[in-house]
């Protein structure tokens, strides 16, 4: 069996759709992790992912009559487009059954190729069961996402590519893995050919179906999967794809998907490219791999294996990604509610940025300040804490408290009946270091601050809203005080969305 697959692999036909993609070495992240790092740039293809080389390989196998009736395939996106393309390259009709949820992109992506798509069901298991009957019920062709040796050995022609592009050692090769076409077909050449090349499949912690089969010795299915990294959000991984990764597979490594942003931002700051979720799966597991084992100055290469990303998921990856990389922080911190406690909350947090600041007056004696740091290291936060607490201030570390980063940070706010002669203000001030340190000094005049709330988006202007209470009898001195700030601003006291959620 191991030398059909090392012939079919090597009789591939993939390069009449796919191209061969350029292993390129990541100077800065190379730096960053302290080992020498490549990323094999698998979304560079025709369709933005590796998914053309197993689908073009599996349909070109295929009888002339068979293809005249078409084929049919369930995929959340890229396999579709892989099908789509060798369709059409090969004459055939194509149908492709995807999840509901499979990000707009692809599903526009499928059609502009020419296939036919049936959108069904909440997830891939759905689409295929769906994909499945439809093939049964037309005559026609399935053509599998991972679990045929055809697909997996178009996938391995990237095992291929790799060793002969870099014929120097190789320590070990990081592949993501959903159903396990891609690491099946890597392995079962590299095992061959290189078998001290050590081959390390990473799963999202929430999509780890390859991890647990392999730990339990057979195969496992996920009660439910998450979607964040919809290229491998499978239940259930194939039987060969099991039986191939069972021996050729080393390790595993499982990651968040705060890390998996982390993992986007990191590319995008060596390539300049913008990987889909399950595309920088690979270099995700390469860095936590490099923190559990301590490894330097080894040779590390990483699948980016597709690019295929909707431009609204970009939010939700900015917002993550430095959580996921433990370069911000989000603290939860109680002060007294009392004139200057502020500033003094300021003067500790010393030279920290600060990416979020959220508070709302609520009780007359302790205010809850929902706070992100940036951090410089990982100690810095420990230590920031124990300053915190030693100054009297109740901190509660939230950084990996999902409901907290997920929501309240959101709804840190709402009405506050205690919070009389109340006046809205927003202001604007040049994003710099230092720029909102500043400007809560500034603001900590003799007025209580009775709301707060900055978000850093990266933007060249820092966008504040202030509530502060003002007696009417201060209201001369309050607008002198506004016109000595320097910043600009602009009154929302009338402003109706305050007037119904705030005031």
């Amino acid at each position: 069996m191991p030398q059909s697959y090392l012939k079919k692999i090597l009789n591939a036909r993939v390069y009449e759709v796919a191209r061969e993609t350029p292993l390129e070495h990541a100077p800065v992240l190379s730096r960053r992790v302290g080992n020498q790092v490549w990323l094999k740039r698998e979304d560079e293809q025709p369709i933005f992912s590796f998914k053309c080389r197993g689908a073009y390989n599996k349909m070109a196998g295929l009888s002339a009559a068979v293809l005249r009736k078409g084929v049919i395939a369930a995929s959340a996106g890229n396999h579709a487009q892989g099908v789509a393309l060798a369709a059409s390259r090969l004459g055939a009709r194509a149908t492709i059954v995807m999840p509901r949820t499979t990000p707009q992109i692809k599903v526009d992506a499928v059609r502009n190729l020419g296939g036919n798509v049936v959108l069904h069901g909440d997830n891939y298991d759905a689409a295929y069961v769906h994909a499945r009957a439809l093939s049964r019920r037309r005559g026609v062709s399935f053509v599998h996402p991972y679990d045929d040796p055809e697909v997996i050995a178009g996938q391995g022609t990237i095992g291929v590519e790799i060793l002969k592009q870099h014929p120097a050692p190789i320590d070990a090769i990081f592949v993501p893995v959903g159903g396990g076409g891609l690491i099946s077909g890597i392995a079962a050449y590299v095992k061959q050919v290189r078998p001290d090349v050590k081959i390390i499949g990473v799963e999202p912690e929430d999509a780890d179906a390859m991890d647990r089969s392999l730990r339990a010795g057979r195969r496992v299915q996920l009660e439910h999967v998450g979607i964040f990294a919809d290229g491998v959000a499978v239940r259930n991984v194939g039987k060969e794809t099991f039986r191939l990764c069972r021996q050729y597979v080393d390790d595993m490594v499982i990651v968040s998907n705060d890390e998996i942003c982390a993992a986007i931002k990191d590319v995008f700051e060596d390539r300049r490219s913008v990987l889909e979720p399950a595309g920088a799966l690979g270099y995700a597991g390469l860095k936590r791999y490099v923190q559990q084992r301590h490894l330097k100055d080894r040779c590390l290469v990483t699948i980016a294996s597709g690019a295929n990303v909707n431009f609204d998921r970009l939010r939700y990856v900015a917002e993550r990604a430095e959580v996921g990389e433990r370069r911000e922080a989000i603290l939860a911190v109680t002060i007294p509610e009392r004139a200057g406690a502020l500033k003094k909350f300021c003067r500790i947090l010393g030279d920290h940025a600060i990416t979020e600041f959220n508070y709302r007056y609520a009780d007359p004696k302790r205010a809850h300040i929902f706070v992100g740091i940036q951090l410089g290291e990982a100690e810095r936060l420990a230590r920031l804490t124990a300053t915190l607490r030693h100054h009297g201030y109740p901190t509660l570390d939230m950084t990996d408290n999902e409901m907290a980063k997920l929501h309240i940070r959101h709804l840190v706010g709402g009405r506050a009946p205690n919070a009389l002669d109340e006046q809205l203000y927003r202001f604007e001030f040049p994003e710099r270091p230092a720029a909102l340190m500043e400007f809560l000094r500034k603001m900590g005049g003799g007025w209580n601050i009775s709301l707060f709330h900055y978000r850093s988006h990266g933007a060249d202007f820092g966008r504040v809203l202030v509530g502060m209470q003002v007696p009417r009898a201060d209201a001369r001195k309050f607008q002198r005080f506004l016109d000595s700030l320097g910043y600009e601003y602009v009154e929302e006291t009338g402003n109706p969305a305050y007037k119904l959620f705030l005031s």
